[in-house]
């Protein structure tokens, strides 16, 4: 999660007088606008809890009215203050901190907390409505979507909320995965758009644990659901025998051998993102980005028109990191004013080409930041699974926490090539989609330039000498 505050408001409280409001922005997005005094309470609190050694250092008080120049130097301490708490282990996940958000979150959207009714959509186009209150943290919603579709508790770590905004083509563009520390009506419902809807879909990577999934009918059906969607949408490619096995299973109602045919298929399980631009082979390059099977796959249109595809697997990526900037006006010392922000994303990894030849790859895309969380979810995975532990307890946990690479770390496999695409491979006609049984740590760092005002957070990943043999 990227967190930084691009900007200030100067509002009036209820007395009359003006304060200085701090707009925090997760992902490129506001989402609580606080004062420095809530921010301040917090700091007492986490202090009082967790002890001075833990904290990072918070902007001291001061007793006159702040300067313009004062007011962006508190504004770039506090941005830096809310990193560092972040990307904490401690403190980033604790109940604290996460309170403190979903509150602030509520509050500045000016929801009062009632019980309300909120759709949740799945992956055939049905929707779930559940009954909630508009307080309800995401943790909450999940679990009253897994009662009103009868998904075992020990199956609901299995699947997340996803943010998604439709396009009139009927494309669908993943914005984020809902977190811990917002509250899933009041996210949606701040967006004021119907493009935006809230989907229901698994949160792992590894197609082992579908077996897990399938065993109950409805972990099944949800399965089910989102392989025929993203068959549908050219997520997973097939071609046209595939096509007539796929046609034949779905007409005898074979769902889990329809699933696992899938599972054979190119691309399954991946998340695919929109059109992006790539410095990689070439220098501007247009490319589309799948995350899935533990890399990112390019699917690149190089300037002489030829197409090329390649992957980086996770286990080669040295570190990596997200850059946001956004222009400044003027030259003037505040990044932006109150009105939307043109923000510009970058995903940049060091991936190992070769033994001894690493390389920058760089992916300039609204969704850097949605790349960045699968690729982090995706090592989280890998080291449950080398350390033998449980995927159901990382998965309900629901963190962001830190894995730190040693630079002397080397993966080991050939780098990969750039391929021309299986020209046998097909997109998959529709399919039909009624489905009759369905019951349904990185470190961050702020600075600015006459012209630019870059916020970055890089993560390094240490596997322990994993390799992609070993895995």
């Amino acid at each position: 999660m990227h967190f930084s505050i691009p900007e200030t408001e100067v509002r009036s409280g209820e007395n009359g007088a003006t304060y200085v409001a701090y707009n925090i922005h997760v992902n490129g997005v506001l989402h609580c606008r606080v004062r420095y005094s809530q921010l301040l309470g917090l700091h007492e609190q986490i202090k009082k809890e967790y002890g001075n050694n833990v904290v990072p250092a918070f902007p001291p008080k001061k007793i006159f009215t702040l300067t313009p120049a004062e007011v962006e130097q508190r504004r770039e301490q506090l941005e830096k203050y809310m990193q560092a708490v972040r990307q904490d282990p401690l403190l980033g996940t604790s109940e604290m901190f996460n309170s403190f958000l979903r509150k602030a979150q509520q509050e500045t959207q000016q929801i009062p907390t009632e019980e309300v009714a909120l759709d949740i959509c799945l992956s055939n186009g049905q929707k779930v409505t559940v009954n909630i209150l508009t307080s309800d943290q995401t943790e909450d919603v999940l679990e009253a979507v897994a009662s009103k579709l009868d998904l075992p508790d020990d199956l609901v770590g299995y699947f997340s909320l996803f943010l998604v905004r439709e396009g009139v083509d009927g494309g669908l563009t993943f914005v984020r995965k809902l977190q811990e520390f917002e509250l899933p009506y009041v996210s949606i419902t701040s967006l004021r758009s119907s493009e935006f809807h809230i989907l229901l879909r698994k949160s792992y990577w590894d197609m082992a644990y579908d077996s897990d999934v399938m065993e109950n009918r409805v972990g099944l059906n949800l399965l089910y659901a989102q392989t025929v969607s993203d068959i549908e949408r050219g997520w997973i490619l097939v071609n046209k025998d595939q096509h007539r096995q796929l046609k034949s299973l779905q007409e005898k109602g074979s769902k889990k051998e329809f699933i696992r045919l899938g599972q054979t298929l190119k691309y399954f399980g991946y998340i695919k993102f929109d059109p992006c631009i790539t410095d990689f082979p070439e220098k501007g390059c247009h490319v589309i980005v799948s995350a899935g099977n533990n890399e990112l796959n390019f699917h690149v249109k190089l300037p002489n028109e030829q197409m090329k595809e390649g992957s980086f697997k996770v286990t080669r990526m040295r570190c990596w990191r997200v850059t946001s900037s956004v222009p400044v006006a003027n030259g003037t010392a505040n990044p932006c004013s109150s009105a939307k922000c043109e923000v510009k994303l970058e995903l940049a990894f060091e991936y190992l080409m070769s033994k001894d030849r690493l390389q920058w790859v760089t992916i300039t895309s609204p969704q850097a930041i949605m790349m960045s969380i699968c690729l982090q979810s995706m090592v989280d995975e890998l080291m449950v699974k080398k350390s033998g532990g449980s995927i159901k307890k990382m998965l309900r946990k629901r963190h962001n926490g830190s894995i730190h690479r040693s630079d002397s770390q080397q993966a080991v496999k050939s780098p990969p090539l750039l391929d021309s695409p299986d020209p046998n491979r097909e997109q998959m006609v529709k399919l039909s989609t009624k489905l009759s049984s369905v019951s349904l740590r990185g470190i961050s760092a702020s600075n600015s330039a006459n012209d630019i005002s870059g916020n970055d957070f890089h993560g390094n990943y240490a596997f322990e000498g994993i390799g992609d043999d070993d895995l």
